[in-house]
């Protein structure tokens, strides 16, 4: 069974399983669920807790071992398992596969993983997991949901904010969920309870974003020029290398440029995305941003792409930054009217 963090709460009140495995990268979702998970095992009576951390030199015989070990003290225990890695290796894939054979009712087994690829989740280990328990995505909440989710935070501590409100709390926080929460927790001391207006929050809360070249190229192809100049100024302002937003923008372009050939001669737009081999998440932001472009217009934006890279190895003169920002603002705006 897959669920979400969000949908934690509702599943734990309908009873408690056997193994739960955590995995994704919002470190404060992933620590709420885990603790959400202890404090139900130990309503149920699961009174002893014992953690194994699957790091280098681990011997996963351990896992064996407390499975089928018995407390002097309790009945039931949880087996509190984490894999920094998200990589178990040979050994203990096989040790996960086998775990998973023997699960009993007093012991419940925690296992927390980072976010994991698209093959560690075809693996037989973590199919084993997935077909034997309960797996919580634990992932980043994007911009677009950020509000929704910042306006459930505040519910619990029974304040509210408009809409302008929450979605400029959503930008000041956008990538950095502990902060937001810190933040939001600031807001339940300074003020009290009941309707915070934009003014409170905007001269309370820190701009504590975090922003990466993924997130940029993000709002380009979601023809959000307002964000992609934000988030380039974020991506300044922490000293990333201009050969890396360069490069993040231009694969995109390129995507866009192959699709938007394809599209042109076939006029079938599944055909295109896979002769382009563009998959997953990132399949659904070209799909979007590919009907704003036309082949000469992604043809045009690889040039640019070109003159920047000769300008970040110093083989013409110019500003590297005012170019960037001008190459992902007109492809942001492509196709505007």
């Amino acid at each position: 069974m897959r669920i979400s963090s969000e949908d934690l709460p509702r599943h734990l009140s309908k009873g408690l399983g056997g193994l739960y495995v955590i995995h994704g990268e919002a470190l404060l979702l992933a620590i709420e669920a885990a603790d959400a998970i202890r404090a139900a095992a130990r309503e149920a009576g699961f009174s002893e807790r014992e953690t194994l951390i699957a790091e280098q030199g681990f011997k996963w015989a351990e896992l064996r071992n407390s499975a089928q070990s018995m407390s002097l003290f309790s009945s039931r225990k949880v087996i509190d398992l984490r894999i920094p890695s998200g990589k178990p290796g040979t050994e203990g894939a096989q040790a996960l596969q086998d775990h998973c054979q023997n699960l009993n009712a007093d012991t419940l087994t925690l296992i927390s993983l980072p976010r994991l690829d698209g093959t560690a989740m075809k693996s037989k280990w973590f199919t084993a997991l997935e077909q034997h328990g309960t797996l919580v995505s634990a992932d980043e909440i994007t911009l677009a949901a950020l509000p929704a989710w910042i306006a459930a935070r505040l519910k619990r501590q029974q304040q509210s904010a408009d809409t302008d409100t929450l979605a400029f709390l959503a930008q000041r926080v956008e990538g950095n969920l502990l902060a937001a929460f810190q933040e939001i927790q600031k807001l339940a001391l300074l003020f009290p309870a009941g309707h915070l207006s934009f003014e409170q929050v905007k001269d309370s809360v820190m701009d504590v974003a975090r922003y990466d070249v993924y997130k940029l190229s993000e709002a380009m192809l979601a023809g959000d020029a307002e964000r992609y100049v934000r988030i380039l100024d974020g991506l300044r302002a922490e000293g990333t290398a201009t050969v890396l937003i360069l490069w993040a923008i231009a694969e995109d372009i390129r995507a866009l440029a192959k699709v938007s050939r394809a599209l042109q001669q076939s006029g079938n737009l599944a055909n295109a995305l896979r002769e382009a081999r563009v998959w997953g998440a990132k399949q659904k932001q070209v799909e979007r941003a590919v009907r704003r472009f036309t082949p000469t217009f992604a043809e045009r934006a690889l040039r640019q792409a070109a003159l920047i890279d000769r300008l970040i190895k110093g083989l013409r003169q110019g500003d590297v930054w005012d170019e960037l920002l001008q190459l992902g603002v007109r492809c942001a705006r492509a196709g505007a009217r």
